[in-house]
Protein backbone atom coordinates (compact mmCIF):
# COMPACT_ATOMS: atom_id res chain seq x y z
CA UNK A 1 0.00 0.00 0.00
CA UNK A 2 2.71 2.48 0.62
CA UNK A 3 4.45 1.78 -2.18
CA UNK A 4 1.67 1.94 -4.41
CA UNK A 5 1.06 5.64 -2.88
CA UNK A 6 5.03 6.52 -3.74
CA UNK A 7 4.41 5.69 -7.17
CA UNK A 8 1.29 7.55 -7.27
CA UNK A 9 3.58 10.68 -5.36
CA UNK A 10 6.12 10.24 -8.01
CA UNK A 11 3.82 10.22 -11.11
CA UNK A 12 2.27 13.47 -10.01
CA UNK A 13 5.35 15.04 -10.27
CA UNK A 14 6.56 13.94 -12.88
CA UNK A 15 3.51 15.26 -14.64
CA UNK A 16 3.94 18.53 -12.86
CA UNK A 17 7.77 19.11 -14.06
CA UNK A 18 6.97 18.03 -17.89
CA UNK A 19 4.20 20.44 -18.53
CA UNK A 20 4.90 24.50 -18.39
CA UNK A 21 3.88 25.95 -15.30
CA UNK A 22 2.63 29.64 -15.80
CA UNK A 23 0.87 31.22 -12.86
CA UNK A 24 -1.02 34.36 -14.30
CA UNK A 25 -1.39 36.63 -10.98
CA UNK A 26 0.84 37.43 -8.07
CA UNK A 27 1.33 40.63 -5.99
CA UNK A 28 4.80 39.92 -5.23
CA UNK A 29 6.24 43.40 -6.42
CA UNK A 30 4.37 44.62 -3.12
CA UNK A 31 6.85 42.91 -1.20
CA UNK A 32 9.61 43.88 -3.64
CA UNK A 33 8.58 47.19 -3.16
CA UNK A 34 8.81 47.01 0.33
CA UNK A 35 12.43 45.91 0.75
CA UNK A 36 10.75 42.70 2.68
CA UNK A 37 12.13 40.50 0.68
CA UNK A 38 15.16 38.48 -1.04
CA UNK A 39 13.47 37.33 -4.33
CA UNK A 40 17.09 34.99 -4.71
CA UNK A 41 16.63 33.67 -1.43
CA UNK A 42 14.41 31.16 0.61
CA UNK A 43 12.65 33.64 2.97
CA UNK A 44 11.82 31.37 5.72
CA UNK A 45 9.21 33.12 8.01
CA UNK A 46 8.89 35.96 6.18
CA UNK A 47 5.45 34.94 5.04
CA UNK A 48 5.67 35.64 1.58
CA UNK A 49 4.76 33.12 -1.08
CA UNK A 50 6.80 33.62 -4.21
CA UNK A 51 10.51 33.51 -4.59
CA UNK A 52 12.88 31.45 -6.92
CA UNK A 53 13.48 28.42 -3.93
CA UNK A 54 10.08 27.94 -3.69
CA UNK A 55 9.65 28.40 -7.58
CA UNK A 56 12.49 25.65 -8.13
CA UNK A 57 10.92 23.56 -5.31
CA UNK A 58 7.03 23.42 -6.45
CA UNK A 59 8.12 23.30 -10.38
CA UNK A 60 6.46 26.56 -10.82
CA UNK A 61 8.29 27.76 -14.24
CA UNK A 62 6.74 31.13 -15.18
CA UNK A 63 5.06 33.74 -13.43
CA UNK A 64 3.16 37.18 -13.81
CA UNK A 65 4.10 39.69 -11.38
CA UNK A 66 1.13 42.33 -10.61
CA UNK A 67 2.46 45.61 -11.19
CA UNK A 68 -0.48 46.95 -8.85
CA UNK A 69 -1.61 50.37 -7.96
CA UNK A 70 -3.96 51.21 -4.86
CA UNK A 71 -7.16 53.02 -6.22
CA UNK A 72 -6.77 56.83 -4.79
CA UNK A 73 -8.48 60.21 -6.04
CA UNK A 74 -9.15 60.54 -9.61
CA UNK A 75 -6.95 63.75 -10.13
CA UNK A 76 -4.74 64.83 -12.66
CA UNK A 77 -1.71 64.97 -9.87
CA UNK A 78 -3.11 61.82 -8.46
CA UNK A 79 -2.78 59.92 -12.42
CA UNK A 80 0.35 60.94 -12.98
CA UNK A 81 1.63 59.86 -9.35
CA UNK A 82 0.04 55.98 -10.15
CA UNK A 83 1.90 56.41 -13.39
CA UNK A 84 5.09 57.09 -12.16
CA UNK A 85 4.37 54.61 -9.10
CA UNK A 86 3.66 51.77 -12.55
CA UNK A 87 7.11 52.50 -13.43
CA UNK A 88 8.19 52.51 -10.41
CA UNK A 89 7.82 49.20 -9.73
CA UNK A 90 8.82 47.91 -13.26
CA UNK A 91 11.88 49.56 -12.32
CA UNK A 92 12.38 47.50 -9.21
CA UNK A 93 11.00 44.24 -10.77
CA UNK A 94 13.49 45.15 -13.71
CA UNK A 95 16.32 45.40 -10.87
CA UNK A 96 15.64 42.66 -9.08
CA UNK A 97 15.82 39.47 -11.64
CA UNK A 98 18.85 41.19 -13.19
CA UNK A 99 20.04 40.38 -9.94
CA UNK A 100 19.18 36.79 -10.17
CA UNK A 101 20.23 36.72 -14.08
CA UNK A 102 21.37 33.31 -14.11
CA UNK A 103 18.23 31.53 -12.67
CA UNK A 104 14.95 34.34 -14.11
CA UNK A 105 15.10 36.18 -16.88
CA UNK A 106 12.28 38.91 -18.10
CA UNK A 107 9.90 37.22 -20.25
CA UNK A 108 7.29 38.86 -23.05
CA UNK A 109 6.03 36.23 -25.80
CA UNK A 110 5.43 32.22 -24.68
CA UNK A 111 8.40 30.89 -26.87
CA UNK A 112 10.77 33.33 -24.34
CA UNK A 113 9.20 31.59 -21.33
CA UNK A 114 9.76 27.69 -23.22
CA UNK A 115 13.34 28.71 -24.15
CA UNK A 116 13.75 30.11 -20.89
CA UNK A 117 13.08 26.55 -19.11
CA UNK A 118 15.47 24.73 -21.23
CA UNK A 119 18.19 26.71 -20.14
CA UNK A 120 16.92 25.97 -16.20
CA UNK A 121 15.48 30.13 -15.61
CA UNK A 122 12.02 31.21 -14.16
CA UNK A 123 10.09 33.32 -16.50
CA UNK A 124 9.08 36.47 -15.15
CA UNK A 125 6.39 38.37 -16.76
CA UNK A 126 4.76 41.65 -15.99
CA UNK A 127 1.01 42.59 -15.76
CA UNK A 128 -0.58 46.35 -14.42
CA UNK A 129 -3.12 45.70 -11.87
CA UNK A 130 -5.83 48.31 -12.22
CA UNK A 131 -5.98 51.15 -15.01
CA UNK A 132 -5.20 53.48 -12.62
CA UNK A 133 -1.70 53.43 -14.11
CA UNK A 134 -2.62 55.05 -17.34
CA UNK A 135 -4.85 58.18 -16.03
CA UNK A 136 -6.05 59.81 -19.24
CA UNK A 137 -3.14 59.19 -21.33
CA UNK A 138 -4.13 56.60 -24.23
CA UNK A 139 -0.02 56.56 -25.37
CA UNK A 140 0.19 55.46 -21.68
CA UNK A 141 -0.82 52.03 -23.07
CA UNK A 142 2.27 51.61 -25.74
CA UNK A 143 4.15 53.19 -23.21
CA UNK A 144 3.73 49.98 -20.89
CA UNK A 145 3.41 47.75 -23.85
CA UNK A 146 7.08 48.22 -24.75
CA UNK A 147 8.14 48.16 -21.20
CA UNK A 148 7.07 44.65 -21.45
CA UNK A 149 3.60 44.62 -19.52
CA UNK A 150 1.85 41.93 -21.23
CA UNK A 151 -1.72 42.50 -19.38
CA UNK A 152 -3.54 45.56 -17.67
CA UNK A 153 -6.58 44.77 -15.44
CA UNK A 154 -9.00 47.40 -16.34
CA UNK A 155 -9.99 48.31 -12.33
CA UNK A 156 -9.49 47.16 -9.08
CA UNK A 157 -12.06 47.36 -6.14
CA UNK A 158 -12.88 50.77 -7.01
CA UNK A 159 -14.38 52.59 -10.01
CA UNK A 160 -11.97 54.38 -12.26
CA UNK A 161 -11.76 56.40 -15.23
CA UNK A 162 -11.68 53.18 -17.41
CA UNK A 163 -15.08 51.56 -16.28
CA UNK A 164 -16.94 50.16 -12.85
CA UNK A 165 -15.49 47.41 -9.93
CA UNK A 166 -17.64 44.67 -9.15
CA UNK A 167 -17.13 46.25 -5.58
CA UNK A 168 -18.22 49.52 -6.09
CA UNK A 169 -21.43 51.06 -6.92
CA UNK A 170 -22.74 52.04 -10.25
CA UNK A 171 -20.86 54.66 -12.10
CA UNK A 172 -20.51 54.47 -15.30
CA UNK A 173 -22.67 51.66 -15.93
CA UNK A 174 -20.17 49.75 -17.83
CA UNK A 175 -17.18 51.14 -19.35
CA UNK A 176 -16.42 54.95 -20.20
CA UNK A 177 -15.37 56.36 -23.19
CA UNK A 178 -11.79 56.35 -22.57
CA UNK A 179 -12.29 52.70 -21.24
CA UNK A 180 -13.34 51.74 -24.37
CA UNK A 181 -10.33 53.57 -26.20
CA UNK A 182 -7.91 51.40 -23.69
CA UNK A 183 -9.97 48.50 -24.70
CA UNK A 184 -9.23 49.61 -28.61
CA UNK A 185 -5.67 50.41 -28.09
CA UNK A 186 -5.00 46.81 -26.24
CA UNK A 187 -5.90 45.55 -29.17
CA UNK A 188 -4.34 47.48 -31.40
CA UNK A 189 -0.72 46.87 -29.97
CA UNK A 190 -1.44 43.54 -28.61
CA UNK A 191 -1.67 43.44 -24.49
CA UNK A 192 -4.05 41.58 -23.74
CA UNK A 193 -7.21 42.63 -21.70
CA UNK A 194 -7.31 41.55 -17.82
CA UNK A 195 -11.39 41.56 -16.71
CA UNK A 196 -10.89 40.00 -13.29
CA UNK A 197 -12.05 42.85 -10.67
CA UNK A 198 -14.83 44.63 -13.53
CA UNK A 199 -18.35 44.79 -13.26
CA UNK A 200 -20.49 42.93 -14.78
CA UNK A 201 -21.93 45.22 -17.27
CA UNK A 202 -17.99 46.62 -17.72
CA UNK A 203 -17.19 42.52 -18.46
CA UNK A 204 -20.05 42.01 -21.66
CA UNK A 205 -18.78 45.75 -22.61
CA UNK A 206 -15.18 44.32 -23.09
CA UNK A 207 -16.74 40.72 -24.83
CA UNK A 208 -18.86 42.93 -27.08
CA UNK A 209 -16.22 45.84 -28.11
CA UNK A 210 -12.70 43.10 -28.19
CA UNK A 211 -11.50 42.03 -30.88
CA UNK A 212 -9.60 39.64 -29.21
CA UNK A 213 -9.58 36.74 -26.67
CA UNK A 214 -9.77 38.62 -22.84
CA UNK A 215 -8.35 36.67 -19.78
CA UNK A 216 -9.59 36.71 -16.29
CA UNK A 217 -6.10 36.44 -14.29
CA UNK A 218 -7.33 35.81 -11.41
CA UNK A 219 -11.09 34.62 -11.06
CA UNK A 220 -13.53 31.75 -10.12
CA UNK A 221 -17.31 30.00 -10.81
CA UNK A 222 -19.27 32.32 -8.98
CA UNK A 223 -21.84 28.94 -9.14
CA UNK A 224 -19.48 27.39 -7.09
CA UNK A 225 -18.83 30.21 -5.13
CA UNK A 226 -21.02 33.39 -4.77
CA UNK A 227 -18.84 35.92 -4.85
CA UNK A 228 -19.42 39.02 -7.30
CA UNK A 229 -15.59 38.65 -7.85
CA UNK A 230 -16.31 35.71 -9.50
CA UNK A 231 -17.96 35.19 -13.20
CA UNK A 232 -21.28 33.26 -13.54
CA UNK A 233 -22.25 30.78 -15.98
CA UNK A 234 -23.24 33.34 -18.48
CA UNK A 235 -20.32 35.48 -18.44
CA UNK A 236 -17.76 31.91 -19.02
CA UNK A 237 -20.06 31.21 -21.77
CA UNK A 238 -19.78 34.64 -23.03
CA UNK A 239 -15.35 34.55 -22.55
CA UNK A 240 -15.73 30.83 -24.28
CA UNK A 241 -17.36 32.55 -27.59
CA UNK A 242 -14.62 35.34 -27.42
CA UNK A 243 -11.65 32.60 -27.09
CA UNK A 244 -10.71 33.90 -23.55
CA UNK A 245 -9.53 31.95 -20.44
CA UNK A 246 -10.37 32.23 -16.71
CA UNK A 247 -7.22 31.59 -14.33
CA UNK A 248 -8.06 30.28 -11.11
CA UNK A 249 -7.76 32.42 -8.17
CA UNK A 250 -6.70 30.51 -4.78
CA UNK A 251 -7.80 33.41 -2.81
CA UNK A 252 -10.25 31.26 -0.33
CA UNK A 253 -12.86 33.96 -0.54
CA UNK A 254 -13.54 33.39 -3.64
CA UNK A 255 -13.23 29.60 -3.58
CA UNK A 256 -15.93 28.88 -0.69
CA UNK A 257 -17.68 30.87 1.96
CA UNK A 258 -16.12 30.42 4.63
CA UNK A 259 -17.05 31.54 7.94
CA UNK A 260 -14.10 33.79 9.65
CA UNK A 261 -13.04 34.80 13.05
CA UNK A 262 -14.67 38.23 14.73
CA UNK A 263 -11.62 38.84 16.52
CA UNK A 264 -9.50 38.60 13.16
CA UNK A 265 -12.17 40.41 11.30
CA UNK A 266 -12.31 43.66 14.14
CA UNK A 267 -8.17 43.36 14.25
CA UNK A 268 -8.54 44.14 10.38
CA UNK A 269 -11.26 46.43 10.38
CA UNK A 270 -9.23 48.54 13.57
CA UNK A 271 -6.18 48.21 10.85
CA UNK A 272 -8.44 50.09 8.10
CA UNK A 273 -10.19 52.61 10.50
CA UNK A 274 -5.93 53.39 11.66
CA UNK A 275 -4.80 53.97 7.96
CA UNK A 276 -8.15 55.73 6.61
CA UNK A 277 -9.16 52.47 4.43
CA UNK A 278 -6.00 52.62 2.69
CA UNK A 279 -6.40 55.74 1.13
CA UNK A 280 -4.18 58.79 0.54
CA UNK A 281 -1.46 57.60 2.13
CA UNK A 282 1.95 58.04 1.68
CA UNK A 283 4.82 55.58 0.67
CA UNK A 284 6.07 55.01 4.17
CA UNK A 285 2.63 54.93 5.80
CA UNK A 286 1.46 52.69 3.44
CA UNK A 287 4.70 50.48 3.75
CA UNK A 288 3.83 50.44 7.94
CA UNK A 289 0.31 49.25 7.37
CA UNK A 290 1.24 46.59 4.56
CA UNK A 291 4.02 45.42 7.44
CA UNK A 292 0.91 45.85 10.31
CA UNK A 293 -1.43 43.79 7.80
CA UNK A 294 1.21 41.13 7.37
CA UNK A 295 1.65 40.89 11.45
CA UNK A 296 -2.13 40.45 11.55
CA UNK A 297 -2.20 37.58 8.98
CA UNK A 298 0.50 35.90 11.20
CA UNK A 299 -1.40 36.61 14.23
CA UNK A 300 -4.55 35.71 12.92
CA UNK A 301 -4.59 32.87 10.26
CA UNK A 302 -7.53 32.91 7.99
CA UNK A 303 -9.70 29.63 7.76
CA UNK A 304 -9.10 28.73 4.12
CA UNK A 305 -10.47 26.44 1.31
CA UNK A 306 -8.32 23.24 0.09
CA UNK A 307 -6.94 22.34 -2.92
CA UNK A 308 -10.07 19.96 -3.70
CA UNK A 309 -12.68 23.09 -2.84
CA UNK A 310 -10.23 24.97 -5.86
CA UNK A 311 -10.45 22.23 -8.21
CA UNK A 312 -13.97 21.80 -8.05
CA UNK A 313 -14.09 25.31 -9.69
CA UNK A 314 -12.13 23.72 -12.51
CA UNK A 315 -14.27 20.71 -12.57
CA UNK A 316 -17.36 23.13 -13.02
CA UNK A 317 -15.63 25.25 -15.53
CA UNK A 318 -14.43 22.63 -17.90
CA UNK A 319 -18.17 20.73 -17.73
CA UNK A 320 -19.59 24.04 -18.62
CA UNK A 321 -17.42 25.34 -21.61
CA UNK A 322 -14.44 22.68 -21.91
CA UNK A 323 -10.52 22.15 -20.71
CA UNK A 324 -9.52 24.75 -23.41
CA UNK A 325 -10.94 27.89 -21.13
CA UNK A 326 -9.51 27.37 -17.99
CA UNK A 327 -6.05 28.25 -16.37
CA UNK A 328 -4.70 29.47 -12.84
CA UNK A 329 -3.60 32.65 -11.14
CA UNK A 330 -3.07 32.40 -7.68
CA UNK A 331 -3.20 35.59 -6.51
CA UNK A 332 0.05 34.41 -3.95
CA UNK A 333 1.79 37.62 -1.66
CA UNK A 334 -1.80 39.56 -2.59
CA UNK A 335 -4.35 36.87 -0.30
CA UNK A 336 -4.18 33.98 -2.07
CA UNK A 337 -3.13 30.50 -0.52
CA UNK A 338 -5.04 27.21 0.28
CA UNK A 339 -5.04 25.08 3.60
CA UNK A 340 -3.27 23.04 1.69
CA UNK A 341 -1.22 24.74 -0.82
CA UNK A 342 0.32 28.02 0.75
CA UNK A 343 2.77 29.29 -1.32
CA UNK A 344 4.73 28.31 -4.78
CA UNK A 345 6.35 25.49 -3.39
CA UNK A 346 3.04 23.70 -2.80
CA UNK A 347 1.91 24.03 -6.30
CA UNK A 348 2.06 20.82 -7.19
CA UNK A 349 -0.92 19.85 -4.98
CA UNK A 350 -3.03 20.88 -7.58
CA UNK A 351 -1.48 18.93 -10.25
CA UNK A 352 -1.93 15.80 -7.94
CA UNK A 353 -5.80 16.83 -7.02
CA UNK A 354 -6.20 16.63 -11.14
CA UNK A 355 -4.77 13.69 -12.01
CA UNK A 356 -6.77 12.28 -9.05
CA UNK A 357 -10.21 13.39 -10.69
CA UNK A 358 -8.47 12.23 -14.32
CA UNK A 359 -7.37 15.01 -15.82
CA UNK A 360 -4.72 13.73 -18.46
CA UNK A 361 -0.90 15.02 -18.83
CA UNK A 362 -2.55 16.59 -22.02
CA UNK A 363 -5.04 18.92 -20.22
CA UNK A 364 -3.22 19.39 -17.51
CA UNK A 365 -0.40 21.07 -19.79
CA UNK A 366 -3.54 23.33 -20.97
CA UNK A 367 -4.46 24.18 -17.14
CA UNK A 368 -0.96 25.01 -16.10
CA UNK A 369 -0.11 27.42 -19.08
CA UNK A 370 -1.23 25.99 -22.61
CA UNK A 371 -4.60 27.82 -22.35
CA UNK A 372 -2.74 31.55 -21.42
CA UNK A 373 -0.49 30.98 -24.14
CA UNK A 374 -2.48 30.36 -26.62
CA UNK A 375 -4.18 33.67 -25.71
CA UNK A 376 -1.73 35.60 -25.03
CA UNK A 377 -0.04 34.31 -28.78
CA UNK A 378 -3.62 35.19 -30.49
CA UNK A 379 -3.62 38.34 -29.34
CA UNK A 380 -0.25 38.90 -30.42
CA UNK A 381 -0.94 37.52 -33.56
CA UNK A 382 -4.26 39.78 -34.27
CA UNK A 383 -2.38 43.30 -33.76
CA UNK A 384 0.45 42.09 -36.04
CA UNK A 385 3.35 41.78 -33.77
Amino acid sequence: MQLCSQVADTTYMVTHKSVFTVDSHTDTPLRLMDGALDFGSDNRGAGNCVDLPKMKTGSLDGVFFAVFLRQDDRTPEKHKLAYLMANKIIDTVEQVVMRNWIRSEIATTPVQALDMKVKGRKAVFLGIENGYALGHDISAVNHFYKRGVRYITLCHTKNNDLCDSSNDTIGYGGLSGFGMEVVREMNRVGMMIDVSHISDSSFYQVIRLSAAPVIASHSCSRAVCNNRRNLTDDMLLKLKENGGVIQLCILSDYVKDIPQDPERDSAFKALSVKYNGFSNLSDEEMKMARKEWYALQKQYPARRATVADAVDHIDHIVKLIGIDYVGIGTDFDGGGGLADCSDASQLPSITKELIKRGYSKEDIGKIWGGNLFRVMNRVAELSGH
